[in-house]
């Protein structure tokens, strides 16, 4: 398996983990990362030391549909090959669900134009058993048609500093959203959407946390309006737990053999 080419060649592979028991996607000291694993695993199957790019970190706890991966070897197999060797060597929490040789220019992170991401709650008194690693319980009812209302605020090029998490290092607090949804379920699940050209970190989660208070009518949607405009994440609301939040896809330019979506 581990018969090498002349030729270096990129490698692009879209990976489904459940984050439950991982400090996250990238590789740190000390405790277990779902990069890590994936690196340990292709050093197997190819003989030698890989470096994987995600489009993104993931923290601890968060799950991911479709977070994508390159890499650069030098090895013969084909990309059917090394979903299928992968496959076999990778924990059950983690699966690659496509992998194909891409342009040398393509790169997971620096090459995506923008992401999915879904956050679900389970509003219903009861907890579940099966679920509850997969969705924030809530057990107080919450007012879609007010959380629904803040929706619209959201879309569109906005400073959402009020919802970065704190500390963080960024050029830019801007970001264009194109899409922010809730749905329901008839089973008690809350869905939110929410797509755009890049997120913060925590963004997401601190949306979700603030959009949370105004279902319990904690706050208003004017005071929701009022919090993305300050600027300032004291004023904005928790962070909901990581186990809700969901990558679920990444959106490339068509040169990256990628349909853009909804992403322009």
């Amino acid at each position: 398996m581990n018969k090498m080419s002349t030729g270096k060649r990129n490698f692009k592979l879209v990976v489904e983990y459940e984050g439950s028991g991982y400090h996250g996607w990238q590789r740190q000291q000390g405790v277990l990362t779902i990069q890590e694993v994936l690196e340990s695993r292709l050093e197997v199957m190819l003989g030698a030391p890989v470096k994987v790019r995600g489009s993104g970190r993931t923290d601890a706890g968060v799950h991911a549909r479709g977070q994508v991966v390159s890499f650069c070897s030098r090895t013969a197999l084909q990309a059917e090959a090394i979903q299928r060797g992968l496959n076999s060597l990778l924990p059950r929490d983690i699966v690659v669900l496509e992998a194909k040789d891409v342009p040398e220019s393509f790169h997971a992170r620096f090459s995506a134009q923008g992401k999915t991401y879904e956050y679900l709650i389970l509003n219903r008194e009861l907890p579940s058993a099966l679920g509850r690693r997969f969705a924030w319980h809530i057990r107080q009812p919450l007012s879609l048609a007010k959380m629904r209302l803040c929706l619209p605020m959201i879309c569109g090029r906005k400073d959402f500093a009020a919802f970065m998490a704190s500390g963080s290092s960024v050029k830019s607090t801007e970001r264009h959203v194109y899409r922010a949804e809730l749905e329901t379920t008839h089973d008690g699940h809350l869905k939110f959407v929410f797509e755009a050209n890049g997120f913060l970190r925590h963004m997401v989660r601190n949306l979700v946390g603030t959009l949370v208070d105004v279902g319990r009518e904690k706050r208003s949607p004017e005071e929701f309006s009022k919090v993305l405009a300050c600027g300032d994440r004291r004023r904005a609301g928790m962070t909901a737990p990581a186990h809700g939040l969901y990558l679920v896809s990444v959106h490339y330019n068509d040169h990256a053999g990628e349909e853009t979506g909804r992403i322009p």
